[in-house]
């Protein structure tokens, strides 16, 4: 089976490659220049198609000859939706038989532009005539690692929403599993599938849960939403991720029923506090005060 997948060098969409990788799938990484190519390969791919999914002639090469194709939008990007819509037609076109697309939870929630500009790509799906299969995973885990500069240095989990506001969350690796088996299998066919782990947690429960793992005591703190915008570069990423984090506040992340990603992994889905056990592991004793693991 031969798959072209956008994301193979992404830090998140990255896992969906080794997954696809041992069970007997070539990839062919969409990329947009040498460079990523490079990593692409380096990283399993077979093989590399360069091109850009803002470039409908570039799309028709890439999907020539392969079976399948997985798909995730590039994150705040102008026009996310026309991007992905652009790749449901070209796979349709070249008789594509299989479509994996990695959305998000809640895609109707219309306060987030992030979400909503999943849903012109979903509805293109149910409409292409492919045999498809949406994921819609919780929070990734793994966005807790661009807060954790701030627990190593400040002792502090801060971010810019309510410390009381309740989230869902997925390890990406259970949705990159999930995707594999969407691709190579026929279980999830035609399906549309929220992924999440058990439970809802909130940001004094982050905060309290890495304590106890580095043995220090970790303030959550709200920081001011400005403080956290002025990182960003101006654009899609700042406005957007102005209005998540203002939904944030004000209604957390629903969700964290885990009873789908449980049947379709056959197992229990990873934990958020393994998650964060593993973050902790990364950290020298030094960094944490030598106390990496004695308790509160």
């Amino acid at each position: 089976m031969r798959v072209l997948m956008v994301g193979a060098t992404g830090r998140r969409a990255g896992m969906v490659l080794p997954e696809l990788t041992r069970r007997g799938v070539a990839v062919r990484a969409l990329v947009r220049d040498s460079a990523r190519a490079r990593i692409a390969l380096d990283h399993g791919a077979t093989e590399v198609a360069i091109g850009d999914l803002r470039d409908p002639a570039s799309l028709d090469r890439a999907v020539n000859g392969v079976d399948g194709v997985f798909h995730i939008n590039p994150a705040f990007a102008v026009g996310e939706a026309d991007l992905g819509v652009a790749m449901v037609n070209a796979a349709t076109a070249a008789g594509v038989s299989k479509f994996v697309f990695s959305s998000v939870i809640h895609p109707s929630a219309s306060a987030m532009r992030n979400h909503t500009e999943k849903l012109p790509v979903e509805n293109a799906l149910s409409n292409s005539g492919m045999d498809y299969t949406v994921l819609q995973p919780a929070m990734f885990m793994q966005t807790l690692g661009d807060f954790w500069p701030g627990v190593v240095e400040h002792d502090r989990f801060a971010a810019p929403f309510s410390m009381s506001a309740e989230f869902c969350f997925v390890d990406y690796r259970d949705v990159a599993e999930a995707a594999a088996i969407a691709m190579t299998t026929d279980r999830l066919s035609r399906g549309t599938f929220e992924l999440c782990a058990e439970g809802m947690v909130t940001g004094r429960t982050i905060a309290s849960t890495i304590s106890a793992m580095v043995g220090r005591r970790i303030t959550a703190m709200k920081i001011p939403l400005d403080t956290f915008l002025a990182r960003l570069p101006e654009g899609p990423a700042r406005s957007q991720s102005a209005q998540m984090m203002i939904h944030y506040d004000q209604h957390g992340l629903a969700g964290g029923n885990a009873l789908v990603l449980r049947a379709i992994l056959g197992r229990e889905p990873r934990a958020l506090a393994e998650y964060l056990s593993e973050l902790a592991d990364t950290q020298t004793d030094d960094q944490f005060g030598g106390s990496r693991g004695t308790g509160p």
